[in-house]
């Protein structure tokens, strides 16, 4: 899988006004736009987990990386953004260019509940299943094998799964699997 051009969005139809984005990874602590507000959120029916393959940013096409993506059953807590009327288009112009440089994710327009608030519906990239990089559910010990041994061009696997822990731990989020993938290397000698 190489870099491919971004399509135009092609987004599910939205409500007018403001618009909702959840977000379980990089887009909680460095979204690329300046939110109206952030709450944290609670999406159901999806969790996060390293099912995504990655043969750019954390591994080659000889040696893929793995990175998060939201995949079928479970819940996920994250974070909900609020983009203003008069930036939506410009901000999900730029979340698709971010986001959808593979078609590995599927946007959905899905309910999102809120901490004393009514759920909002927030746009939600989601793996895709029907995708070569889609990885499917794996064992934290496939997972840390993975991640131990690939590299690409934002920097180590090990790197990016440490900076998303740190990260989940200072928003107070515990992730079950990437805290069980770090202590298995710490572990071992893989790392």
């Amino acid at each position: 899988m190489s870099a491919a051009r971004p399509s135009p969005p092609r987004y599910p139809p939205l409500p007018p006004g403001d618009a909702w984005v959840f977000a379980y990874g990089s887009l909680m602590w460095n979204p690329g736009f300046a939110p109206v507000e952030s709450r944290p959120a609670l999406l159901r029916g999806y969790h996060r987990a390293f099912c995504i393959h990655s043969t750019l940013y954390r591994g080659t096409p000889e040696a893929p990386g793995l990175v998060l993506g939201l995949d079928r059953g479970g819940a996920c807590r994250g974070i909900a953004h609020r983009i203003g009327a008069r930036d939506r288009e410009m901000v999900l112009t730029y979340l698709w260019n971010r986001e959808m440089v593979y078609e590995v994710y599927a946007v959905r327009v899905l309910p999102v509940f809120l901490e004393r608030h009514p759920p909002v519906q927030a746009v939600t990239f989601v793996a895709n299943p029907a995708d070569p990089a889609y990885a499917g559910r794996l064992s934290p010990a496939h997972i840390a094998e993975v991640i131990a041994r690939s590299r690409g061009q934002s920097g180590s696997n090990v790197e990016y799964l440490r900076d998303t822990v740190r990260h989940l731990d200072e928003l107070g989020i515990r992730a079950g699997k990437a805290h069980d993938v770090v202590a298995l290397l710490e572990k071992g000698p893989r790392v």
